[in-house]
């Protein structure tokens, strides 16, 4: 007859076997953090250092309480002269790339500005909007691409004549300023465009401006060009260009060149906007 199976009893080795395999597993993780804490410290050791971060801290107290865009030169009075105060910025533009307010470098200079896509919050529905009227418009982006640009080269290029009420509307937003005079009969007033103007546009120089491809793309540019057609590269250049003379400088009668009267009152024609009134002012959006 068969007898009942017998038990096999576990032994003291097979015992060690399994304290041995409990005691690699501590020793397996072990190993595991210890491999983990280089990339650790490697990213602890990319963060700013304290001294580091507070020159950040600077920075961001002076950008933030500014009423007006700072320069760089403005910004490195507060640091030690050996630092690198344009690496500074772009660290901190970086930091605020993706949040509510990013820094924006306007005209050479940084500001703090709300994100394009958040402006709506920002609109006040009680401020009456003012608009330019067309003619107002046209002869702003004349100047903006052909500066520096006279009234009389204006007209040349719209092809109409451009009263001085359109000149003036301009020089009011604070787009616009008087360059210089140039070097011709007369002496003519040149025109350039303003910080205010790159500010109001979000653009950090003139060469920003949206180029012919850009024009097209965005539906601004009637698909039919005439052969030949070029939107010139914009270019605003503080110093005087050599056809250009101060606009202190005094005539000379002697040699025949006389200041000439405002055209207007020579009876002169006078653009007006699609509505038929004349651009002397800026109209609400009510047409008031």
């Amino acid at each position: 007859m068969m007898g009942p199976p017998k038990l096999s009893v576990v032994g003291e080795h097979t015992s060690d076997q399994d304290a041995e395999q409990d005691n690699t597993a501590p020793a397996t993780q072990d190993a595991l953090d210890h491999d983990t804490i280089p990339d650790l410290a490697t990213n602890v050791s990319a963060l700013p250092s304290a001294d580091r971060g507070e020159k950040l801290r600077i920075l961001e107290a002076l950008l933030f309480a500014a009423a007006e865009p700072l320069d760089e030169t403005y910004l490195g009075r507060h640091l030690p002269e050996s630092d690198d105060v344009a690496a500074l910025l772009e660290e901190i533009k970086g930091f605020y790339a993706g949040r509510g307010i990013n820094l924006t470098r306007i005209a050479g200079r940084w500001a703090f500005r709300t994100a394009p896509d958040l402006a709506y919050l920002l609109e006040r529905h009680a401020k009456a909007e003012r608009r330019l009227s067309k003619a107002a418009l046209e002869t702003m982006a004349i100047i903006a691409y052909h500066q520096p640009v006279t009234r009389a080269e204006i007209e040349d290029i719209r092809g109409v004549s451009t009263s001085k009420g359109t000149i003036d509307v301009l020089l009011e937003t604070g787009w616009i300023r008087p360059r210089g005079r140039r070097r011709a009969p007369g002496r003519p007033v040149t025109y350039g465009t303003t910080v205010d103007f790159l500010d109001h546009f979000g653009l950090d120089q003139v060469g920003d401006l949206p180029g012919l491809n850009e024009l097209k793309g965005a539906g601004l540019l009637d698909g039919a060009l005439p052969p030949g057609f070029s939107v010139p590269a914009p270019t605003d250049v503080a110093a005087l260009m050599p056809d250009e003379l101060p606009l202190e400088d005094e005539f000379d009668d002697s040699q025949g060149d006389l200041l000439l009267a405002d055209e207007d009152e020579a009876g002169g024609e006078t653009d007006g906007d699609e509505d038929g009134n004349g651009d002397a002012s800026v109209r609400n959006d009510d047409g008031q």
